[in-house]
């Protein structure tokens, strides 16, 4: 029993080890790839790019459409998580209450997919992020890996691929469609949307102003 009980420990004690460095690790280089990438039967394009590449009005739209208290929570916006929790007991469409850090913390170190394991591990990852890297970090971060498109991840990867343009030359309503197609890239459509797609893009693009003027960006924009 003992020997199970130090072997547990000792497995434990690794596990941090490893994932502490893995963490700090990306806090400096940039996620190579992903499950998720590497799961996709459309292969993969994808162009990192810098934060300061990239522009303001997009990290503004998913601030807008994804997580407006992006700035001030420590990773888990538990209003969200609460209200998800009373939507889903009401039966239907399950839906989340993800935050950017946890679905950065997903798609960086995780696969996609519920259970209650993986929650776990996207919940420590996420402390982990919160933790180690900056929120500007954690922005760059999920800009740059996040879905954008079938086959296509990254925000450069979506402006180039939407637009034909870099992905800080994007103008609002264009940061906006992009991130009106984020939770279901594969079947939204960002070029002539139309319908439920396009009028979110259009409500994401005034809420752009709304997250600068009332510094919703403020922990990455100072």
């Amino acid at each position: 029993m003992m020997r199970a009980i130090k072997f547990l420990l000792k497995l434990a004690v690794y596990f941090i080890l490893i994932t502490v460095a893995w963490v700090g690790l990306y806090a400096i280089v940039p996620p190579p790839v992903t499950a998720t990438m590497i799961l996709d039967e459309n292969g993969i394009t994808k162009d990192w790019t810098s934060f300061s590449d990239i522009s303001p009005d997009m990290a503004r739209a998913v601030i807008a459409a994804e997580d407006s208290k992006f700035c001030s929570h420590n990773g888990f916006d538990t209003e969200a998580i609460q209200k998800a929790i009373e939507r889903n007991a009401q039966g239907g469409r399950l839906r989340g209450g993800s935050t950017i850090s946890q679905q950065v913390a997903k798609n960086a170190f995780l696969w996609q997919g519920g259970g209650f394991f993986r929650k776990g591990l996207e919940a420590y990852f996420t402390f982990l992020i919160e933790t180690i890297w900056s929120k500007k970090r954690i922005m760059e971060v999920y800009l740059n890996i996040a879905e954008t498109g079938i086959g296509t991840y990254g925000v450069q990867a979506g402006a180039q691929r939407y637009f034909r343009k870099d992905a800080r030359d994007l103008t609002g309503i264009e940061a906006a469609r992009i991130a009106a197609a984020l939770p279901l890239p594969k079947k939204r459509a960002v070029n002539g949307a139309s319908g439920f797609t396009r009028r979110y893009g259009n409500t994401i693009a005034a809420r752009i102003n709304v997250v600068k003027n009332e510094k919703l960006d403020s922990c990455i924009y100072k």
